[in-house]
């Protein structure tokens, strides 16, 4: 197995205060860039925080203060790597390989049904490691791995039937491995009413495709807690204990991207889940270990904290540089918002995807109010070979002249001359840079803000871990149906 021998990296020099000559934009980026001596003083604060969140992954017993306290996503990539390793097939991750095995041999079509940290890991990795028009291609031209369609992470009726209108017009004889398709249905209690609904519907199209058979037991994989609604319904179907997968129970929804949650629908997808889970293990040693000037965790942690809470931005932009990980962007989103906006604090996330996004979003981000701090998510190379522009016998478009360049070329020039804008107008910049997209590295950048987020929340002073704002919407809803339903 090949992995990028670079590690990804977060560079923040450009939104530190640098010693320049007077000018109206020096004094404005003197308010509104971080100063060294405030990330300095801040420094010894974040080092005590990293030693706090690395005592909590040990804990057994949880003082009701602390809780909830699901910090086991953070030992989870390495502890799954070593259980395989001497459990083999029957560890939890050998039995994800076996059943992802499985089920790309027997299904052409895979849904997942789940929302929130249920489905949005999944997802990210999906666009970001899969071509954009996957499912268009014929099945030699995805290497055996089936279509994959996200459902049950919404209520809204159409969408869902025109899922089943497709399965119902491609799927005709359940004989054929071509038209067949499977299911994983993800919720930790079986009490999310959007994926419990969706799920319901999907088994009556289940029977009513393949009858009574044994296809309605093998093709459906619930993700689920040890008790729970999710649990009881699957195992009075008849689905056997093997296709049934775990969800720990000290580890949330927004952090479960190396549980079965995400690590299934990736081996489906023919992903190198190994090479995820080293590099989110590499990022977990590098947190606990490195030095905070090699720290891209702490880093981030302690820069973005500032920018929120001395420097007044409370609004938060992922800038995405690769319409591949745009998702990825959208899975932060939950992250940062059901982590940290609790108790009236938090910042609020937004994902903004160049160039795109220059063309909506960009005049208020260089010319709005001043209360923002934008993260850009960059990848150094591309995974294809630069479309060229190309000399034309018609040149009224005027490109002739760029004839050498290619679209990499276009988007470098994007990149840089927005930055500089920004800086120039006193807009405070920072960088993710992936070396590539691939496996491992998704695996870092995932688990790298997954800690930096715990490590903020404990700056803030807020409960990184539980939801719930999210519980009063819940149980709302229930309530009304309940109140309609008499």
């Amino acid at each position: 197995m090949q992995l990028p021998d670079e590690a990804i990296a977060y560079d923040y020099k450009n939104l530190l205060v640098q010693p320049e000559d007077w000018t109206p934009a020096a004094e404005l980026r003197a308010q509104h860039f971080l100063s060294p001596e405030a990330l300095q003083e801040l420094t010894a604060r974040v080092l005590q925080v990293r030693s706090q969140v690395a005592t909590d992954r040990e804990l057994k017993q949880i003082p009701p203060k602390m809780q909830p306290l699901q910090a086991g996503f953070i030992n989870l990539p390495q502890n799954m790597l070593d259980q395989h390793k001497r459990q083999g097939d029957t560890s939890t991750l050998g039995r994800v390989l076996q059943l992802a095995a499985r089920l790309r041999d027997e299904v052409d079509r895979f849904v997942v049904l789940g929302i929130g940290g249920s489905y949005m890991g999944a997802r990210a990795l999906f666009e970001a490691m899969r071509s954009s028009v996957h499912n268009d291609l014929p099945a030699k031209d995805r290497a055996g791995t089936p279509r994959i369609y996200f459902e049950g992470n919404n209520a809204d009726n159409d969408t869902l039937h025109e899922l089943f209108d497709m399965l119902s017009i491609t799927c005709v004889d359940p004989e054929q491995r071509d038209e067949r398709w499977g299911v994983t249905v993800i919720s930790k209690g079986g009490d999310t009413l959007e994926t419990a609904a969706a799920y319901r519907a999907i088994r009556r199209e289940m029977i009513e495709y393949y009858g009574h058979s044994a296809y309605t037991k093998s093709l459906l994989v619930p993700i689920t807690g040890e008790s729970g609604k999710l649990r009881a319904l699957g195992t009075a179907d008849g689905i056997p204990e093997e296709n049934f997968l775990p969800i720990p129970d000290d580890i949330g929804g927004r952090f479960s991207v190396f549980t079965p949650v995400g690590l299934l629908p990736a081996a489906v997808m023919g992903l190198d889940v190994r090479a995820m889970l080293l590099g989110a293990a590499a990022m977990t040693r590098r947190f606990l270990e490195a030095r905070f000037e090699n720290n891209p965790v702490l880093q981030y942690a302690a820069v973005n904290y500032l920018m929120h809470t001395k420097y007044h931005k409370p609004i938060r932009v992922m800038s995405i540089w690769s319409k591949k990980l745009e998702a990825l962007g959208l899975w932060y989103d939950q992250l940062l918002a059901e982590s940290l906006g609790k108790q009236g604090l938090g910042p609020t996330p937004i994902t903004a995807l160049e160039t795109r996004d220059m063309h909506s979003r960009g005049q208020q981000h260089q010319d709005g109010a001043r209360d923002k701090v934008i993260n850009n998510l960059v990848v150094k190379t591309w995974s294809n070979p630069a479309i060229m522009i190309g000399m034309s016998d018609r040149n009224e478009d005027d490109l002739n002249r760029f004839n050498r360049k290619g679209l990499p070329d276009v988007m470098k020039a994007a990149f840089d001359g927005t930055n500089k804008a920004y800086h120039d107008a006193a807009r405070p910049t920072a960088d993710i840079v992936l070396p590539v997209i691939s496996e491992h590295t998704l695996g870092q950048l995932m688990q790298m803000l997954m800690l930096a987020t715990v490590v903020e929340g404990r700056l803030l002073g807020v409960n990184p871990y539980g939801q719930p704002g999210v519980q009063a919407y819940k149980a709302n809803m229930i309530e009304l149906l309940k109140q309609q339903a008499q």
